[in-house]
C-alpha cells in the first residue's frame, strides 16, 4: 500500500500538507490545483501494475463528465472512474478528448468515434449525447432505454452488505448519512438506491428511525456539518453506528465525531462506500464497501472498443463490491 510519504513525493508537496488534504482539513489553505495533484497521486498509487494491452488503431474518444473539477474534488468517486478511463485509453492508444456536459459545443464531433459519459443524465441529455455519437457508453448510470451500453454497481447490494455486517454484530440502531443529487438540467431528482435500500432494510427489521437520517450533498463538508449538528442535539443519544452513502461523507462525519471526542468504534461505528484511496489515511482508517471505480472506467473503454470493431446488442455490466473492514468498526 502506498504511504503518505509516497503521495507527497509524487505530488511534490510536504507530508503534512498531504495528511491535511486527505483528511479534508478546512483550516488548510491550498489551491484546488494542489488538492487535485494530491488526490490524483493517491488514486494512481493504488493502481495495480497493468498487463500490456494490444493497441488499437488511433481513434478519438470523448469523455463527457457531469462533474466540474471542483465537484470532483468533493467526491473522489468520480475522479477514480475518470482516471481508470484515462489509463485504459492511454494503454490502448486511444486519444481522449475530455469535456463537461455543458461544454458539448466545444466537442469536435467530426473526429469522435465514440463517447463515454460519466455520471447521471436525464432522458433529454441522453438524447443529445446519442445525436453526437452513435457509439455511446454510460458509466455509473444506466438509461431507461436498452439501446446503450452501461457499467454500474448494484448499490442496493452495497447497502445490504454494510447493514448486514452491522446487524450481525448485534447493532440495532443504525443511522444514515446520505446525499441527494439532481440531473444538471434540473429536470428532476435522482433516486438514490442507498437511501431507498436503507429505509427498506430498516423498516423490515422494524428499526427505522427517520430522526437518525442525515441527508445533504455528497461532500466531506456536508458530512461534517450534518454530524456536528446531530451531535449538538443528540450527544447523549447517538446511534450505535452510521452507514454513510459515500466515503467522503463518512470522512466528514468522522472528523466531527473525533472533534467531539466520541470514541470510534467503541461508542459509534461508521461504514462508508467506495473505498477511495483517502479512506486508508483517516483516523481511524475507514471501514467501507469497495466499489471498483477504476475497473468501471476500464470496462467502459473495453465496451466502447468492442463497439468500434463491430456492431452488437447493448450490454449492461454490473460490477461486484467488497466489504473492507478497518478501524471504524469492530
Amino acid at each position: 500500500m502506498a504511504t503518505i510519504k509516497d503521495i507527497a513525493a509524487q505530488a511534490g508537496v510536504s507530508i503534512a500538507t498531504v495528511s491535511r488534504v486527505l483528511n479534508y482539513d478546512p483550516q488548510l489553505s491550498v489551491s484546488a490545483e494542489t488538492k487535485q495533484k494530491i488526490f490524483e497521486a493517491a488514486e494512481k498509487l493504488e493502481y495495480k501494475k497493468k498487463r500490456t494491452v494490444k493497441k488499437t488503431a488511433q481513434e478519438t474518444v470523448a469523455l463527457v463528465h457531469w462533474y466540474t473539477e471542483e465537484e470532483e474534488l468533493n467526491d473522489l468517486y468520480y475522479m477514480s472512474i475518470r482516471l481508470g478511463i484515462e489509463n485504459s485509453c492511454q494503454q490502448r492508444g486511444l486519444y481522449l478528448q475530455k469535456v463537461l456536459y455543458d461544454e458539448l459545443d466545444s466537442l469536435e464531433t467530426e473526429k469522435i468515434t465514440g463517447i463515454i459519459a460519466v455520471g447521471k443524465y436525464s432522458e433529454k441529455q441522453v438524447a443529445v449525447l446519442n445525436k453526437l455519437a452513435r457509439r455511446l457508453v454510460f458509466v455509473d448510470f444506466s438509461p431507461e432505454s436498452e439501446a446503450f451500453d452501461s457499467v454500474v454497481t448494484d448499490f442496493a447490494k452495497v447497502t445490504e452488505k454494510a447493514l448486514n455486517y452491522l446487524w450481525n454484530k448485534g447493532i440495532r440502531r443504525i443511522g444514515y448519512i446520505g446525499g441527494h443529487e439532481r440531473f444538471q438540467d434540473k429536470s428532476g431528482p435522482i433516486t438514490d438506491m442507498r437511501e431507498q435500500t436503507y429505509e427498506q432494510y430498516m423498516t423490515e427489521k422494524e428499526a427505522l428511525n427517520r430522526g437518525d437520517m442525515l441527508v445533504g450533498t455528497y461532500s466531506a463538508s456536508d458530512g461534517y456539518k450534518m454530524m456536528k449538528t446531530f451531535i449538538e442535539h443528540h450527544l447523549n443519544d447517538l446511534p450505535t453506528a452510521f452507514f454513510a452513502a459515500s466515503d467522503t461523507l463518512a470522512i466528514g462525519a468522522l472528523r466531527a465525531l473525533n472533534e467531539a471526542q466520541i470514541r470510534i468504534p467503541e461508542q459509534v461505528s461508521i461504514i462508508g462506500v467506495n473505498d477511495i484511496s483517502v479512506s486508508k489515511y483517516v483516523y481511524p482508517p475507514l471501514t467501507t464497501v469497495k466499489v471498483h471505480t477504476e475497473f468501471m472506467g476500464e470496462t467502459a473503454v473495453e465496451l466502447l472498443v468492442e463497439k468500434l470493431k463491430e456492431e452488437r446488442i447493448a450490454k449492461k455490466v454490473v460490477l461486484p463490491s467488497e466489504l473492507i473492514v478497518r478501524g471504524t468498526t469492530f
